[in-house]
């Protein structure tokens, strides 16, 4: 059965705040090479807790792991909570917006392993295609500085805007060098995109928000993101220097298994996509 630590909002803010002072405080850390106890691993609940449960409930007990798992639904606490020794590892993000955030915060979380890709797509409650967006409609993109670049890519690959050259994973609508059809952008926090599908035109969704929400990527998407090539390939991460930890590398060769192939596809149906 399935035995989760959901967190509560109140906590989630409360662990963002208390980051400063529990990362010079008494938290977990690299130094301190404490590999007993449980492996607590934060995680996203759609797809990355879902694999980690499958995990737990399957395959752990056998490869000797005793593993926790802690839902958050922002993706700000998982990062803060493993650089201070909140929890152990994360499962949730990609290169890109690990790479930004420990630009921007001064944290030193590295990734472990490579799970699997969960395709951006544009998604609509009005029209029923990308070409029937018409002049001046509005579209919901995610605000933070990674996955809003990756949404106008999205919609520039499709030809719906056209981007400067040279432009990278810090784009935004001011770098939009041609809109033909005068599409308006709508900034929200990714974790909202998909409620915001009734107020906008359009709505361009991370793939485990979407699959929360009940849409299917790999059926509703008007847009959908290649696999291809992709930077965005969604993994294990760890702070700097709990790479060895024997916890974590029982856990990366589970995550990397036949057994959670073969999950991922039967579950997701295309919707989410092993990377390995």
């Amino acid at each position: 059965m399935r035995n989760t630590a959901k967190l509560t909002t109140a906590v989630l803010a409360a662990g963002a705040l208390t980051f400063g002072l529990t990362a010079c405080g008494s938290g977990k850390d690299s130094a301190s090479s404490d590999y007993s106890g449980p492996l607590v691993v934060a995680a996203s609940p759609t797809p990355h807790a879902e694999i980690l449960d499958y995990i737990k409930d399957n395959l752990a007990k056998k490869a000797g792991l005793d593993l926790e798992v802690k839902e958050f639904t922002d993706y700000i606490t998982p990062n803060t909570a493993t650089e201070d020794g909140s929890v152990d590892a994360n499962y949730f993000q990609n290169q890109p917006y690990l790479d930004d955030f420990n630009k921007k915060r001064g944290t030193h979380i590295v990734p472990v392993v490579t799970v699997h890709l969960e395709p951006l797509g544009l998604y609509s409650h009005k029209v029923k295609s990308a070409d029937a967006l018409k002049s001046g409609a509005t579209i919901a993109v995610p605000n933070d500085a990674v996955n809003e670049a990756r949404a106008l890519k999205l919609l520039a690959a499709d030809n719906l805007i056209t981007l400067k050259g040279g432009v990278g994973s810090e784009a935004t609508p001011q770098d939009i060098a041609k809109n033909p059809r005068n599409l308006k952008f709508k900034e929200v926090e990714a974790a909202q995109t998909a409620r915001s599908l009734d107020d906008v035109d359009a709505a361009v969704i991370n793939g485990n928000y979407a699959i929360s929400a009940g849409i299917k990527p790999a059926k509703d998407a008007l847009v959908l993101e290649s696999a291809k090539n992709s930077p965005y390939g969604n993994f294990l991460a760890v702070k700097k220097g709990n790479e060895k930890d024997p916890r974590v590398k029982k856990l990366a060769k589970l995550l990397t298994s036949p057994e959670v192939k073969k999950f991922i596809e039967d579950k997701y149906q295309g919707s989410v996509l092993p990377s390995f």
